[in-house]
This record gives C-alpha cells, sequence and structure tokens, in this order.
C-alpha cells in the first residue's frame, strides 16, 4: 500500500488539471455550432431540416434556411408550401439572397406550366453574379421554359458548369433529342451568331447524321469525320447516347428467318397473303417500278380495309368479295408528282430490301400451338429473327417471354412495353388516324369534329386520333356518333340531315420525361391541353364505309352550304371496290388517305398484285404488309437503333418511335370532279 502522503500529493497535482479543462470546456462549448449555410451552395437537405433551422435561428441566416427550405420544398413537388414560403420572405433582402429568390420563384413557375412567367423573371437575373451551382440551375430553368434556338443556347451553357458524368451525359442527350426533334425546315431557318462554334458543330452533326441515317457504314463515317472536325465539341469527347449505339452497330441477321402466321382459322386469308408478299420480296418476283410512273389512285378497295387487317385477327371479318365492276378498277389519271411518293423530311430513305437467295425462311403455325412454345421451337432450329406472331392475342403475350431473338411483330399491344429485340409493325385504324391527325395538323385545321361509328372501332379511333392531336398543341377534340345506316336513310328522309355537334374526347397523350440535372429536377415542357373551343368546326375525319359515306355526305350537304362546308378527310375505309362515277362526284372534295401501293407508287406491283388477288383490295393491303415485312426485317437493327431511320415502304413511309412502333406516312387523295387527284 502506498503511503497516504503520496496519494495526498498525486491528487494536489491533478486538482488543477481538471479545473482547467473544465474552464476551457466552459469557454469553448457554451452551445453547439449553428451549421453553416449557403444558398448559393448545393442543398441536399430535406425540407423539413431547413424549415427547423429557420425556426431556430435568429439572426441574419434565417432568411437562408429559408431561401434553402423553399429549394427543398419545390425539389420534393410540394408547390403549396414552397409558394407560401415565398410569400412569406421579408420585403429586404441583399443581392444574394434576391438573386436566389427569383430562381425559385422562376422555378415555381416551371412547375406551374407558366413559361411566359418564368421567362420574365429569369430576365432578371444577373447570370454572371450567380454561383456555378446557381447557373446550372438557371440555365436548366431556360431550358424548361424556352424551345428552339433560345433552349439550344441554354443546353450549350449549362454543359461546362456540370461537373458529373452523368450530368453531362444528360445534357448532350438532350441537347441531341431537341436538335433532332426539329424539322430540317426548322433547323436550317435557325440564325446564329458567327461566334457560336459549338452551336455550329451541333447543327453540322445533325446534318451528317441525316444525310447518312439510312446506311450505318457511312454513318459511321461522317460521325467520325465530324469528330476530328470539330475536336473541342461536347459531342465530340462524349457522343449522344443514340449516336454512340452506331459506332457499335452491327447489321441484323437475317441467314434464318421464323415466320409465325395462323395457318388456319379464321385469319388464315390474311396469313396468306401477307406469306405472298413476304415471298414475293424475299425471292425478287416483285415487279419493278415504270421509269417514269404514272401515279395512280385505284378505284376499289376492301369493304373494311383496316379491321380486316391484323388489328384484332381474332375477331376480324371476312375479306371482300373481289371487284365486279371492270372500270372500277382502272386507275384514275394523276399527275406524275403524286402525293404517292413520300415526303423525305429528315434525311435519306431506305428502299424495299433486295432480294436474297440465302435467306432461310421458315413458317410456324402459330393456330396450333402457344406462342412460347412456337418462339422455343424457333430457337430450337436455329432462327437469327422471328416476323411474326399476327393475332393480337400471341402479340400480348409477347412482352411476358423471355427470349434472345429479335422480333418484329405483326401487330401492336393495347400497351406498348419497350424491349430492345421488339418492334410492332400493324395496318391499324388507330395508325391510320394519328396519321390523319398530322396531315389535318399540317393543312392548318384547328378545330376538327370526327364523326366515327358507334363501336369499339369509333371509341379506338376517337382516342387515338385525339391523342395524337393533342401532341401536336392541338386543343381537345370533339367527336360525333353515328349508328347504322338505316339511321342514316332516316335523317335523309326526314329532312333533318346530319348536324354537326360533338362532345370532348378523353384522351391522355404519352406525357414526355422529365430531367435531373444538378440536383434540379425540371418535367418536360407541358402545356395545357387547350379547351374545345366554341362548337365552331373547321375539318371533319370521317371513319366510314363506302355506303355509309353516300349517306354521310348528302346528310351534311343538307345541314350546311358547300361554300360552309368544313373539310371533309376520310379514312380508307370508305375507299372501297366498284365505287362508280356518281359516287366519286358525289365525294367531291373529299379528301381520304391509303397506302402507297394503292395510289400510284409503283402500277407495275399494283397490277400484278391486284390480278394475284383478282381486285380484291383488302388482299392486296396485306400482301403489302408482307412486303414491308421483309424490308423491316432486313433493316431490323436499324429500325431498332437509330432513331429517324426511315424506309420507303409499300404501306406508307415508315419509320419508328422510341418504342419501335412502326409509323407509316400514308399518301393522300382527293376526289375532283369525277377523278381521283393528289390532295394538295
Amino acid at each position: 500500500m502506498l503511503p497516504s502522503k503520496v496519494i495526498h500529493n498525486k491528487a494536489g497535482r491533478c486538482v488543477p488539471l481538471l479545473l482547467a479543462a473544465l474552464i476551457f470546456a466552459g469557454c469553448s462549448g457554451q452551445g453547439p455550432q449553428a451549421p453553416t449555410v449557403n444558398v448559393q451552395g448545393t442543398a441536399t437537405g430535406t425540407s423539413d431540416s431547413y424549415l427547423q433551422q429557420m425556426q431556430q435561428s435568429s439572426d441574419d441566416n434565417k432568411v437562408d434556411w429559408q431561401l434553402l427550405a423553399i429549394r427543398a420544398l419545390l425539389n420534393e413537388g410540394k408547390i403549396p408550401q414552397a409558394s407560401d414560403q415565398l410569400a412569406n420572405l421579408p420585403q429586404q433582402l441583399n443581392d444574394v439572397q434576391h438573386q436566389e429568390s427569383l430562381l425559385l420563384q422562376a422555378q415555381l413557375k416551371v412547375m406551374q406550366k407558366d413559361a411566359a412567367g418564368a421567362a420574365q423573371l429569369l430576365q432578371q437575373i444577373d447570370a454572371a453574379s450567380l454561383s456555378k451551382e446557381q447557373q446550372a440551375r438557371y440555365y436548366q430553368l431556360q431550358i424548361a421554359g424556352s424551345q428552339g434556338l433560345t433552349q439550344l443556347r441554354a443546353y450549350i451553357a449549362q454543359e461546362p458548369l456540370l461537373s458529373s458524368p452523368a450530368d453531362k451525359q444528360k445534357n448532350i442527350d438532350a441537347t441531341w433529342l431537341a436538335l433532332s426533334q426539329m424539322t430540317p425546315e426548322q433547323a436550317n431557318g435557325l440564325v446564329i451568331n458567327a461566334d457560336e462554334n459549338t452551336l455550329q458543330g451541333w447543327l453540322d452533326l445533325l446534318n451528317v447524321y441525316r444525310a447518312n441515317v439510312s446506311d450505318p457504314t457511312m454513318l459511321k463515317a461522317g460521325i467520325s469525320d465530324w469528330q476530328t472536325r470539330y475536336p473541342n465539341n461536347p459531342a465530340a469527347k462524349m457522343l449522344p447516347t443514340a449516336l454512340s449505339q452506331v459506332q457499335n452497330f452491327q447489321q441484323s441477321s437475317t441467314g434464318k428467318i421464323a415466320l409465325l402466321l395462323p395457318l388456319s382459322g379464321q385469319a388464315q386469308i390474311f396469313a396468306k397473303a401477307i406469306q405472298k408478299g413476304f415471298d414475293d420480296a424475299r425471292n425478287g418476283a416483285l415487279a419493278q417500278p415504270a421509269a417514269q410512273p404514272q401515279a395512280a389512285a385505284a378505284s376499289t378497295a376492301p369493304v373494311d380495309a383496316n379491321t380486316a387487317t391484323p388489328v384484332d385477327a381474332n375477331t376480324a371479318p371476312a375479306a371482300a368479295s373481289p371487284a365486279t365492276d371492270s372500270t372500277a378498277a382502272q386507275p384514275a389519271a394523276q399527275n406524275s408528282d403524286s402525293a404517292a411518293q413520300p415526303a423525305v423530311q429528315n434525311g435519306s430513305v431506305a428502299q424495299t430490301a433486295p432480294p436474297s437467295s440465302s435467306a432461310q425462311v421458315q413458317v410456324y403455325d402459330t393456330s396450333s400451338q402457344p406462342i412460347d412454345q412456337v418462339l422455343a421451337q424457333a430457337q430450337k432450329d436455329g432462327a437469327t429473327l422471328v416476323v411474326g406472331p399476327l393475332l393480337k392475342s400471341n402479340v400480348e403475350r409477347l412482352a411476358g417471354l423471355q427470349t434472345p431473338l429479335n422480333i418484329l411483330a405483326l401487330n401492336e399491344p393495347e400497351t406498348v412495353q419497350n424491349h430492345p429485340n421488339l418492334c410492332y409493325f400493324a395496318l391499324s385504324p388507330e395508325d391510320e388516324a394519328r396519321d390523319a391527325a398530322h396531315h389535318m395538323w399540317d393543312q392548318g385545321k384547328r378545330s376538327p369534329l370526327l364523326l366515327v361509328p358507334r363501336s369499339s372501332l369509333g371509341d379506338r379511333v376517337s382516342k387515338a386520333f385525339a391523342a395524337e392531336w393533342q401532341q401536336l398543341g392541338g386543343a381537345t377534340v370533339l367527336q360525333q356518333q353515328f349508328g347504322s345506316q338505316g339511321e342514316l336513310k332516316q335523317g335523309i328522309n326526314s329532312g333533318a340531315g346530319l348536324r354537326l355537334t360533338g362532345t370532348p374526347i378523353v384522351a391522355q397523350p404519352q406525357q414526355p420525361q422529365g430531367v435531373t440535372i444538378a440536383g434540379l429536377t425540371i418535367p418536360a415542357p407541358q402545356a395545357d391541353t387547350p379547351a374545345a373551343g366554341d362548337g365552331s368546326v373547321d375539318s371533319l375525319y370521317v371513319v366510314a364505309t363506302q355506303d355509309e359515306m353516300a349517306l354521310i355526305k348528302p346528310s351534311l350537304s343538307m345541314r350546311v352550304s358547300s361554300r360552309n362546308m368544313a373539310q371533309i378527310y376520310a379514312s380508307s375505309r370508305s375507299y372501297q371496290a366498284g365505287s362508280g362515277p356518281d359516287y366519286r362526284l358525289e365525294m367531291e372534295g373529299v379528301q381520304f388517305s391509303d397506302i402507297p401501293l394503292l395510289s400510284g407508287a409503283n402500277p407495275a406491283l399494283m397490277q400484278q398484285a391486284a390480278k394475284n388477288f383478282n381486285n380484291d383490295y383488302s388482299q392486296v393491303r396485306l400482301y403489302a404488309m408482307g412486303v414491308d415485312a421483309w424490308t423491316l426485317a432486313n433493316h431490323f437493327n436499324e429500325v431498332r437503333q437509330l432513331p429517324g431511320f426511315r424506309l420507303q415502304g409499300e404501306t406508307g413511309n415508315l419509320s419508328a418511335t422510341q418504342d419501335c412502333v412502326i409509323n407509316r406516312k400514308l399518301v393522300w387523295s382527293q376526289y375532283r370532279q369525277g377523278q381521283i387527284v393528289p390532295a394538295s
């Protein structure tokens, strides 16, 4: 045991040290240090945490915490709370706080879809006085609230402010998307300054792409040459994702194609016509067009061309009877500059794929076994590509199947899912309605009314047209339904005619996705859908058979004078076999759409196909679909991977959406003095 004296000495030496430590702690730890606040930096906290700091702060930092809270509230989508906090900001703010408040007010306007209000606020901001992080947000708000040249300049100004490679890639992808969505006329009409080298490089890249998009080899070379000429352009260092796929592009293999068709049952007649077109294209049996063809619009067509095609072959009606009016099958004279020649708006267009003696095609009957078993057998047999199935029920099942095979489905599901190995090609009334929306919009129409049958077909067409119309920026579309031919005749006999009244179509167009860059999430620009007008219409889109059109047109004339008659547009459903001169005269001025093959683009092939199917033009349409299926199969990877890739097909000028749904631009013709001529 130590002596008590030693213990007391040690305790005496420790007391001063302990007291000093306590005194030091008391001086330096009178309270927890307040966290630093920087409104010009990145806001990573939650709105609740910032609001708590604001309540606990009693100095100048209180406003800074409030500004951070507002930013967090906006990023969390809590718009009412953010608006309340903005309204409660003090009147007196320093310069830094004032600039930040303007940014936040502009962000609120963008989220409220008030682009004009956002632009007005952004004009009050001195971008040079902002921090790097604020500048990135500033340009992101400009992007969200503008279009065209202003938007492109904002993308370019934002790019060097981004530090994250992921953010830079998003910026470059978004810049390319904005450029590629411009028409050639819009892109060529941009007036840029002499020192805007980066923007000039982007425009040159767009020109290279559009000039070579139909030839992946030439496109690869063109992009490499562009990178050499513009080494400092951001896209030269980090290609847009859509273009980086080009560098790794490989031609799709057509060594062995599995053709999946229903070889028995009600849909068998459709399958045979498609198979005939597919085989003729593969074997080189297609008639070559004349050197200077006379564009022709044949005046016979199926009773119900669209619903008799593989829209839903499970319930499709039987094909129409062959035409018996020999004079009706004679083409009407058209100008050699016929609308049958597809307009090339985005660069070069690929033609029908050449025949191939090496390609093997094996046909599988989808009527005999489930589609998953058919695909498994095709894969086992060594297929490299699948064309089909045709029945809608089978196409619906494709999304849930796991297969490495590339598939060109010959129908479209109700809900399209994006799969890297799947494309959809269909001749559908919805597809035709979407094309009609573009055609009518391009002709300056803004108040359309749809006249459709009171049926599921009418509902589908109306929704497709309305959704596309609103995507173009149009107002809510009106529709009017009609019943049986007996009802239409009763209207004529009673002298009541057909009064143009409509109800709004409820359609939800596909909304673009927002983008998050530099910590700021901005929804994609969305214009509010205008409400329907005062009931006046400037155009009608009619989905009716020939017999129904023969009653609808005079019924309209009973109520509206020819001088005040709105322009009438019709689907190919009204363009049927056996229409004589009386019908053509009655339809004076009506415009209607159809596939290029039936509109005179290839008279020699038209004559050959009509002969093969005894002038049954419902079968001719399906034959043309088979021809185009061969071409699409040979260009599957281009269609799937190259945005803007286009094919000049027999069923239309073909292009693909982001989900690889094949769109068809049709040919529009018009009845004029008993003749069928290209629509002006």
